[in-house]
């Protein structure tokens, strides 16, 4: 039996047992837990464990239009998605269920939950949908970049970026609407004991898409097993990074997170 894990952002449980009910008949086990909005504590970090067991087949997200693009809980949510899918992969499925209000697009979503299928949790063709998408062959999907989240309330939330599949000759990493305290380059997979940075830079302002980043950056060769770490105080809007050179423009890439 295929189980998904849900992630219901609403306190009743009563949404939570009728879906449980109707994917039994399916033939697929649901497990899960109630959504706590603690930012500062990291709290979205409770499923982590769940979403990057192998047995867990799909990850679906309960809760209202109100609930869904509440901006709290979206970068929670983003922050959840980003962790699992640099385990996972980013085919990893994801579906939002929807249980009231206004319907909502992928489109209104955060970046790390743009792939995510929206469907009304009330749809009578929901469980078949849900039985397609667990069973559905995986097919990784590739990306340019590889983009991480460390951290607890201790030492605080921590970004790894580097190349999924070639080299960057720099690195360089900003935020809107939150600062960066901290950076260091290191072995991929954890926060590096110590660091030595080539040539960093910080408070880099760049505007993009409307929006103002701080930026720090450094000339540090970053490659599939070499990281770039960055502490980030405060919940970003949007970072952007990628590349960096004094000596031509580099590709960028920009994540919403809320």
């Amino acid at each position: 039996m295929k189980t998904i894990w849900v992630t219901s952002l609403g306190p009743s449980p009563d949404p939570i047992k009728k879906l449980m009910s109707q994917m039994k008949t399916y033939g697929l086990e649901v497990q899960g837990h109630f959504w706590k909005d603690d930012l500062k504590k990291m709290a979205w970090m409770a499923a982590w464990d769940s979403l990057v067991d192998a047995n867990i087949s799909m990850w679906g997200i309960l809760g209202s239009s109100d609930e869904l693009l509440a901006p709290d809980n979206l970068y929670g949510l983003s922050m959840l998605a980003i962790t699992a899918q640099a385990q996972r992969g980013l085919h990893f499925p994801v579906m939002i269920l929807q249980t009231q209000g206004e319907s909502i697009s992928s489109e209104q979503l955060s970046t790390p939950l743009r792939g995510a299928e929206v469907m009304s949790a009330s749809d009578g063709g929901l469980g078949a949908r849900m039985v397609a998408k667990a069973h559905k062959p995986e097919k990784p999907l590739l990306s340019e970049y590889h983009l991480n989240i460390y951290g607890n309330e201790q030492i605080g939330q921590w970004f790894e970026v580097r190349p999924e599949n070639s080299s960057w000759s720099g690195v360089m990493f900003g935020v809107s609407g939150a600062e960066i305290a901290f950076h260091a380059v290191g072995p991929s997979g954890s926060l590096p004991a110590k660091t030595v940075l080539n040539y960093p830079m910080e408070g880099l302002k760049l505007e993009m898409g409307g929006k103002e980043y701080t930026a720090w950056a450094a000339q540090n060769e970053l490659d599939t097993e070499t990281s770039y770490f960055v502490k980030v105080e405060g919940f970003p809007e949007s970072i952007v990074f990628g590349a960096y050179s004094v000596e031509e423009a580099a590709e960028v890439f920009v994540v919403r997170l809320k």
